[in-house]
């Protein structure tokens, strides 16, 4: 019989800007907050996870935090390897494998940028075929314009609804004081902010900055012994699309329709027994495509489906209620985060921006230019 597998522990390191500390230090401080989040110390700690934008492999970063893990992994799909690390550590758990696993990420892009490095991306996407695309702009922000383009084409989606998904994380934002950006913004600031790539603006896109995230899972017997109420995964799936965009059957479709199609059968739950959604956002057209591909909404139906305000927090279908990586915090590999923020939505945790009584969530991260999609459902019980 399989064993039950919770996240018992989740943190944030320091965020937003950071200047005084490296990414092993915030990696350090997400998994020590995470660990005393869960009560339990690094002595009880036999896996561990990591990856970045750095890049720190698992042994760099556990030898920093003075941990000797007897299980390891370093899966690198972009945004989306939490998720993906999710499911790894919920099949090691089960089958004995190792007990309690840390995940952990932390990354100063914001600084990096700020004194002129600008390196961080450019170990994914750029080798084989995809080197000839970067010499001519066809680089990470132009491949999601092009979704939304072809979205626009084919299904008559308006740039004002993708404008209002910013608008929204903005709302949730509000919110939030850990937030990176509080102040609120109507469409017309999204449309009349500078142009990046053609139809999206800088409002349509994520914010730089810096921070760290972590994660602590383990089996049912300690999760009970756990300080906090455990989160239950209750369903994954993991997705592998393209990188070279010639070899993408379609533009307007996320891997997400099929790690979702397998979270959501494994879970044993619809979209619809949904009460909180935190989706990778590195720019509107991904949540779009997100929540068209977990069926939330019919494909093509995205624009209308958002343009009522239904993802802020007190809609319908509250998304991103931190914020989001439109809004709050983006280091560079936001699928962390939209862990932490689902455990405490669903721990009652989060003040003015609680979900009211949130008892499932999905989490769905998204890697590249729709290279990857990682999709988690969580649950109180």
């Amino acid at each position: 019989m399989a064993v039950r597998v919770a996240i018992v522990g989740a943190a944030l390191s320091d965020c937003g800007r950071v200047d005084d500390k490296s990414p092993f230090h915030l990696h350090q401080q997400a998994a020590s907050r995470a660990l005393a989040d869960a009560g339990l110390t690094k002595d009880d700690v036999d896996g561990f996870m990591s990856t970045g934008m750095g890049v720190l492999a698992p042994v760099e970063v556990a030898e920093y935090m003075g941990l000797k893990p007897l299980w390891a992994d370093s899966t690198g799909v972009g945004g989306s390897t939490w998720e993906f690390m999710v499911e790894h550590a919920v099949a090691a758990i089960s089958e004995g494998l190792v007990n309690t696993v840390v995940l952990a990420y932390g990354s100063t892009t914001r600084a990096d940028l700020k004194r002129g490095r600008r390196g961080a991306n450019l170990s994914f996407g750029t080798r084989g075929p995809v080197q000839f695309d970067a010499p001519f702009g066809h680089t990470l922000i132009a491949k999601y314009a092009m979704v939304a383009r072809r979205h626009m084409l084919e299904f008559g989606t308006t740039i004002e609804q993708l404008a209002e998904i910013a608008v929204s994380a903005r709302h949730n934002a509000s919110l939030n004081p850990e937030a990176y950006y509080q102040d609120p913004i109507t469409i017309d600031d999204v449309q009349n902010a500078p142009m990046v790539a053609d139809p999206f603006t800088t409002l349509h896109c994520c914010i730089r900055s810096d921070g760290g995230g972590a994660v602590v899972l383990t089996g049912e017997d300690r999760a009970r012994d756990t300080a906090k109420a455990p989160v239950w995964v209750l369903g994954t799936g993991e997705a592998i699309s393209h990188t070279t965009m010639s070899e993408w059957d379609d533009f307007t479709e996320s891997p997400a329709a099929r790690s979702g199609r397998l979270a959501f059968q494994r879970a044993g739950v619809s979209p619809d027994d949904i009460d909180v959604c935190q989706l990778y956002d590195a720019f509107t057209s991904m949540v779009l495509l997100t929540l068209e591909g977990l069926g939330f909404c019919e494909k093509g139906e995205g624009g209308p489906f958002v343009e009522d305000g239904k993802l802020r927090v007190g809609g319908t279908l509250p998304t991103n209620t931190d914020g989001g990586g439109l809004s709050s915090c983006h280091p560079g590999m936001r699928g962390m985060f939209l862990l932490v923020e689902a455990v405490r939505q669903l721990r009652g945790e989060c003040g003015p921006r609680q979900v009211d009584g949130a008892q499932l969530a999905c989490v769905n991260g998204t890697g590249g230019w729709f290279c990857s999609a990682g999709t988690a459902i969580l649950g109180v019980e």
